[in-house]
């Protein structure tokens, strides 16, 4: 017995013609721009790309600090610094491994995040080349120090610390 709604004709098998291909090729890649124009979208309604408001002064500050860094490279001190309980310590030797002492020591500790509960502080000498300063905290901090002699010249060191 032959189906009602066949009524003897036979169907001819689906064949993928060309423009079934050029279809699926402009419809993948419609999606893919749609999708992209969305990103981009979003992306630059919530960033700008401003990254400073100041572009040519950070330039040439970034020109200043690699001429310090030069001159720093140059005085071959180093420096160690340790996040003690309740303090921070800065142990600031030169080329050879012999103690700085004498030093005007300051620093900046600050969380990595953000700038809320910076604090600036002027480190003393505990000892021949070592530098201390009373610091309660937890967590990662953010030490910026800068180190001065009597002749004027500057070191500066960058370390991030943790206290438990």
């Amino acid at each position: 017995m032959t189906d009602a709604l066949d009524l003897g004709r036979r169907r001819a098998p689906y064949r993928v013609k060309g423009w079934h291909v050029g279809a699926a090729v402009v419809g993948f890649f419609a999606v893919v721009i749609g999708v992209d124009a969305a990103f981009v979208t979003m992306a630059l309604r919530t960033y700008p790309g401003e990254v400073s408001k100041t572009p040519y002064e950070d330039g040439v500050a970034f020109n200043r600090r690699l001429t310090q860094e030069a001159a720093q490279a140059e005085l071959g001190w180093e420096a160690v610094a340790a996040a003690k309980p309740g303090a921070v310590e800065i142990e600031l030797a030169d080329r050879q491994g012999r103690p700085l002492a004498g030093l005007s020591v300051t620093a900046r500790l600050s969380r990595p995040a953000t700038e809320v509960g910076a604090q600036n502080l002027m480190l003393k000498e505990i000892s021949p080349g070592v530098y201390a300063a009373p610091f309660a905290a937890d967590g990662w901090w953010d030490l910026s120090a800068k180190a001065a002699d009597r002749q004027g010249r500057t070191f500066e060191a960058r370390r991030r610390l943790s206290w438990p």
